[in-house]
């Protein structure tokens, strides 16, 4: 048998915390050291049903547990340093989304891990959700132009304002989660993404006055798909409408109906953010009446996998991916357009224009 991969965590907050879990449920992996600059470690550690030897310092850990695998799970502005440390180690590396805070640094990680020969894979956690993933097939058999609806608006107080104000120190919410959702409509369509356009607004005077925290951004594709995207964060955020996920096509559309992962209360929920509950599929097709030919259809989604247990799929797939020498350079270019979009679209809030992208690599958001 293969000997279990040596691994640390590098942050310790709820993305951490779901990948430590994990990694302790898994036998491709040994769970050898949490890294954190706070006490949030000693909070993990508590739950871990194996606790590990903890660190502050991610070098300082290396050198004491010679890890096969980094997995980072900090602020997003960390991710990059974070991630070079650890490929210039000699460790694979699983690291949460975005890759990095602009285009570039996305671009050298990536060389970075060809270089040294090493998987370097982003948590985009959708594409490991079997419900999500009939949802992109379904949203394929539409026909094209498609027109692809999602928000994702968090009413956030308390700890998880304080989250949401600590990572608009780097990122705009249309930026943080967008990058989902991004991938999701670039599956949908396996189309280029050819221009974007957006607005954003500073609600509130508790972040900094060069941010905002609510945006929406509309994505125009290279065959005729257009898309929207809504994200804010905060305590003014409203609870209606704040979890729409949908795409129409000429032959009908398919939504996903989550009741209780989009009622009241659990616009912040992390659990609730990759819930389905349930598809509706409709039909566009008339009779000779000019009426609906057909029902819409619903699929129920009863056994879907909650959002610790997708983290637990993630892992197993980079084990995979580690011991199978998969081939991640699709994904991690995926990864890579997905951010540009993203980070074209905080610069049309900034500049108040829209932004082209073109076939040079989206060089107006090289950073």
């Amino acid at each position: 048998m293969t000997e279990p991969l040596r691994v640390l965590v590098v942050g310790c907050g709820n993305m951490g915390r779901s990948h430590a879990l994990a990694y302790q449920q898994l036998d491709d992996f040994a769970l050898c050291g949490l890294v954190a600059r706070g006490e949030s470690k000693q909070r993990l550690n508590a739950t871990l049903a194996t606790p590990v030897p903890l660190f502050d310092e991610l070098k300082t850990a290396i050198a004491e547990t010679q890890p096969d695998a980094v997995c980072i799970a900090t602020w997003p502005d960390s991710h990059e340093t974070l991630a070079l440390t650890a490929l210039a180690a000699g460790c694979h590396v699983f690291i949460e989304k975005p890759l990095a805070t602009t285009v570039t640094g996305a671009k050298r990680l990536v060389a970075t891990a060809q270089l040294a020969g090493k998987k370097l894979m982003v948590g985009y956690i959708l594409r490991h959700h079997p419900a999500w993933q009939q949802f992109i097939a379904r949203a394929q058999t539409l026909g094209k132009p498609l027109v692809m609806r999602m928000n994702l608006n968090q009413q956030s107080d308390g700890s998880a304002w304080q989250t949401h104000r600590q990572l608009m120190r780097a990122l705009s919410p249309i930026v943080d989660c967008g990058v989902h959702y991004l991938d999701v409509m670039c599956q949908m369509t396996q189309a280029e993404p050819l221009s974007v356009s957006a607005i954003g607004a500073r609600l509130s005077d508790e972040i900094g006055t060069g941010q905002y925290n609510y945006g929406q951004l509309q994505v125009r594709f290279s065959d005729g798909p257009v898309g929207w995207y809504e994200a804010g964060w905060g305590p003014m955020m409203s609870q209606t409408a704040f979890f729409i996920k949908d795409v129409i096509g000429p032959r009908g559309s398919v939504s996903i109906v989550a009741r209780e992962a989009g009622g009241e209360g659990q616009s912040a929920n992390v659990e609730a953010h990759t819930r389905t509950e349930s598809l509706r599929v409709h039909t566009a097709t008339l009779d000779d009446q000019g009426c609906f030919a057909r029902q819409d259809e619903w699929i129920t989604n009863e056994d879907e996998p909650d959002h610790d247990a997708l983290c637990v799929r993630q892992q197993a797939y980079f084990a995979r991916a580690i011991h199978e020498d998969i081939n991640l350079l699709t994904h991690q270019q995926q990864a890579i357009d997905s951010l540009a979009v993203v980070l074209a679209a905080d610069r049309a809030v900034r500049e108040q224009r829209t932004i082209w992208l073109n076939g040079d690599k989206h060089h107006e958001v090289n950073g």
